[in-house]
């Protein structure tokens, strides 16, 4: 079954990328931006973009996505959310626990009406981080 969980990830993010089936995927970062809930818990503005050279791994087999940031954020697979995909994006969810035990939503994105552009974003309750991505051949 996890065989089957890491293909159809697999498809979904690596067009085109000849890579063994039992290789973590890999992405690098370009830039990051965040948001908060504000004191009446309506998300902020997105910050400025800033530059981020991040590595990302996603290892269906061991259930993780590894972010390599300067403090290695670890966040262990609990669930696989459907992927959607339609003419303007492919989103592929993810539900996790990070290293401190926090639950939070991870969606790997594509836009497709703008050139293929990756994000992959880290949803928390109170907070939000996206990184603009690309795949690591």
């Amino acid at each position: 079954m996890k065989h089957i969980k890491f293909l159809i990830l697999f498809f979904a993010m690596t067009i085109g990328v000849q890579k063994s089936y039992a290789q973590p995927i890999r992405f690098k970062t370009s830039s990051v931006s965040f948001t908060e809930k504000d004191t009446k818990g309506n998300w902020n503005e997105w910050s400025e973009f800033v530059d981020a050279n991040v590595l990302i791994s996603i290892d269906a087999r061991k259930n993780l996505i590894t972010v390599n940031s300067n403090e290695v954020q670890s966040f262990k697979i609990k669930a696989y959310g459907e992927i959607i995909d339609n003419d303007e994006v492919n989103i592929v969810p993810f539900e996790c626990i990070d290293n401190k035990f926090s639950k939070c939503n991870i969606l790997v994105i594509t836009k497709k009406k703008e050139g293929n552009r990756m994000q992959f974003y880290i949803n928390y309750n109170e907070v939000k981080f996206v990184y603009n991505i690309y795949n690591v051949k």
